[in-house]
Protein backbone atom coordinates (compact mmCIF):
# COMPACT_ATOMS: atom_id res chain seq x y z
CA UNK A 1 0.00 0.00 0.00
CA UNK A 2 1.26 3.60 -0.86
CA UNK A 3 2.32 5.46 1.51
CA UNK A 4 -0.70 8.19 3.37
CA UNK A 5 0.65 11.47 2.86
CA UNK A 6 -0.51 14.20 5.29
CA UNK A 7 -0.25 18.10 5.41
CA UNK A 8 0.30 19.50 9.01
CA UNK A 9 0.30 23.51 9.02
CA UNK A 10 1.14 25.83 11.99
CA UNK A 11 2.61 29.08 12.77
CA UNK A 12 3.52 27.48 16.21
CA UNK A 13 6.71 24.88 15.11
CA UNK A 14 6.60 22.91 18.00
CA UNK A 15 2.58 22.04 17.44
CA UNK A 16 4.11 21.30 13.77
CA UNK A 17 6.70 18.91 14.70
CA UNK A 18 4.98 16.94 17.30
CA UNK A 19 2.16 16.06 15.18
CA UNK A 20 4.28 15.46 12.35
CA UNK A 21 6.55 13.18 14.43
CA UNK A 22 3.63 11.13 15.60
CA UNK A 23 2.16 11.05 12.04
CA UNK A 24 5.84 9.74 11.04
CA UNK A 25 5.76 6.94 13.60
CA UNK A 26 2.80 5.93 12.01
CA UNK A 27 3.28 5.32 8.68
CA UNK A 28 2.70 8.93 7.24
CA UNK A 29 4.69 10.94 4.71
CA UNK A 30 4.55 14.34 5.91
CA UNK A 31 4.64 18.07 4.48
CA UNK A 32 4.73 20.83 6.65
CA UNK A 33 4.01 24.52 6.86
CA UNK A 34 3.79 27.54 8.79
CA UNK A 35 1.59 29.64 7.25
CA UNK A 36 -1.71 28.79 5.09
CA UNK A 37 0.14 30.19 1.53
CA UNK A 38 2.76 28.30 2.12
CA UNK A 39 0.27 25.20 2.88
CA UNK A 40 -1.95 26.10 -0.40
CA UNK A 41 1.33 25.52 -2.88
CA UNK A 42 2.26 22.69 -1.00
CA UNK A 43 -1.50 20.62 -1.35
CA UNK A 44 -1.50 21.27 -4.92
CA UNK A 45 1.81 20.27 -5.34
CA UNK A 46 1.84 16.72 -3.09
CA UNK A 47 -1.98 15.90 -3.09
CA UNK A 48 -2.21 14.44 0.64
CA UNK A 49 -4.94 12.18 2.00
CA UNK A 50 -5.19 14.45 4.54
CA UNK A 51 -4.14 18.20 5.83
CA UNK A 52 -4.35 18.88 9.40
CA UNK A 53 -4.17 22.97 9.88
CA UNK A 54 -4.21 25.33 12.65
CA UNK A 55 -7.21 28.52 12.72
CA UNK A 56 -5.20 31.10 13.27
CA UNK A 57 -2.36 32.26 10.85
CA UNK A 58 -0.17 34.88 9.20
CA UNK A 59 -1.01 35.32 5.88
CA UNK A 60 -3.80 33.17 4.99
CA UNK A 61 -5.69 31.77 8.42
CA UNK A 62 -7.09 27.94 8.27
CA UNK A 63 -10.56 28.73 6.99
CA UNK A 64 -8.57 31.34 4.52
CA UNK A 65 -6.89 28.12 3.59
CA UNK A 66 -9.67 25.50 3.45
CA UNK A 67 -11.67 28.23 1.26
CA UNK A 68 -9.09 28.25 -1.37
CA UNK A 69 -8.60 24.23 -1.14
CA UNK A 70 -12.30 23.91 -2.21
CA UNK A 71 -12.53 26.31 -4.68
CA UNK A 72 -9.36 23.80 -6.43
CA UNK A 73 -11.12 21.41 -8.57
CA UNK A 74 -7.16 18.99 -7.52
CA UNK A 75 -7.76 19.75 -3.58
CA UNK A 76 -11.87 20.24 -3.40
CA UNK A 77 -12.26 17.13 -1.73
CA UNK A 78 -8.93 16.26 0.27
CA UNK A 79 -10.33 16.34 4.42
CA UNK A 80 -8.88 18.90 6.16
CA UNK A 81 -8.67 18.86 10.31
CA UNK A 82 -9.20 21.95 11.90
CA UNK A 83 -7.07 22.96 15.49
CA UNK A 84 -8.35 25.81 17.15
CA UNK A 85 -7.64 27.69 20.55
CA UNK A 86 -10.94 29.08 19.96
CA UNK A 87 -13.41 26.25 19.23
CA UNK A 88 -16.30 28.56 19.62
CA UNK A 89 -14.86 30.52 16.44
CA UNK A 90 -16.44 28.36 13.81
CA UNK A 91 -19.94 28.00 13.56
CA UNK A 92 -21.73 24.79 12.59
CA UNK A 93 -22.92 26.17 9.23
CA UNK A 94 -19.42 27.49 8.51
CA UNK A 95 -17.88 24.10 9.20
CA UNK A 96 -20.66 22.31 7.38
CA UNK A 97 -20.04 24.85 4.46
CA UNK A 98 -16.54 24.13 3.98
CA UNK A 99 -16.97 20.71 4.67
CA UNK A 100 -14.50 20.66 7.37
CA UNK A 101 -13.62 16.79 8.71
CA UNK A 102 -12.86 17.44 12.18
CA UNK A 103 -12.49 20.39 14.67
CA UNK A 104 -9.89 19.55 17.90
CA UNK A 105 -9.15 22.14 20.50
CA UNK A 106 -5.68 22.91 21.88
CA UNK A 107 -4.35 21.52 23.86
CA UNK A 108 -4.82 18.49 22.60
CA UNK A 109 -2.51 14.96 22.02
CA UNK A 110 -0.82 13.67 19.24
CA UNK A 111 -2.42 10.62 19.80
CA UNK A 112 -5.69 12.63 19.73
CA UNK A 113 -5.31 13.87 16.24
CA UNK A 114 -3.85 10.97 15.20
CA UNK A 115 -7.20 9.26 15.93
CA UNK A 116 -8.89 11.78 14.51
CA UNK A 117 -7.11 11.51 11.12
CA UNK A 118 -7.64 7.49 11.13
CA UNK A 119 -10.95 8.28 11.72
CA UNK A 120 -11.65 10.71 9.12
CA UNK A 121 -9.32 8.70 6.69
CA UNK A 122 -11.70 5.33 7.31
CA UNK A 123 -14.78 7.23 6.95
CA UNK A 124 -13.79 8.47 3.55
CA UNK A 125 -12.27 4.76 2.70
CA UNK A 126 -16.00 3.53 3.64
CA UNK A 127 -14.59 1.05 6.07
Amino acid sequence: MAERKALVVDDEFHIVQVVAIKLRNNGFEVFTADNGSQAYQLACTHHPDIIVTDYQMPAMTGLELIEKLRKNPDTADTPVLLLTARGFAIDPQQKESLRVAACLSKPFSPREVLHCIEEVLAQRAGV
